[in-house]
């Protein structure tokens, strides 16, 4: 018998869940991630998208679809403030911006300033739903 492919993906969290994506699994997932970034969101070519989340899976599924559809991802730590949020926007002029359930508030009071101005979509990871965003496992 042939002995199972070394994942590409290997995530374990302090809980002890486990996500595993093969290389067949990851390309599929990004592709769809990709399109979930320029069909649903809207973006195109070079365009920006802020991402502030923990060190969760979508991070790095994030990544590779940005690279696949020539997307600049533009990474945020957790440890942001409404503030800081407000001006990365801003300076970026981010089209998207992709937070979890936790971070949601904190994006949503950052958003109010003048840094909200160039965002087309804001998408959520997570299982929850919330007013005005679209939620990336859903999507995908």
């Amino acid at each position: 018998g042939r002995k199972p492919a070394n994942p590409a993906f290997w995530w374990v969290n302090d809980e002890g869940d486990e996500v595993k994506w093969s290389f067949e699994e990851l390309g599929s997932l990004s592709r769809k991630a990709a399109n979930v970034l320029s069909e649903a969101c809207g973006l195109q070519r070079g365009d920006r998208v802020v991402a502030i989340l923990p060190r969760v899976p979508e991070w790095w599924l994030l990544n590779v679809a940005c690279m696949r559809a020539g997307i600049v991802l533009i990474p945020g730590t957790s440890q942001l403030t409404a503030k800081d949020i407000s001006y990365r926007l801003q300076a970026s002029k981010a089209k998207c911006i992709v937070t979890n359930d936790t971070l949601a508030p904190a994006v949503e009071s950052a958003l109010s300033g003048t840094g909200s101005q160039f965002l087309k979509s804001k998408l959520i990871v997570g299982q929850g739903s919330r007013n005005g965003w679209l939620n990336l496992k859903e999507l995908l």
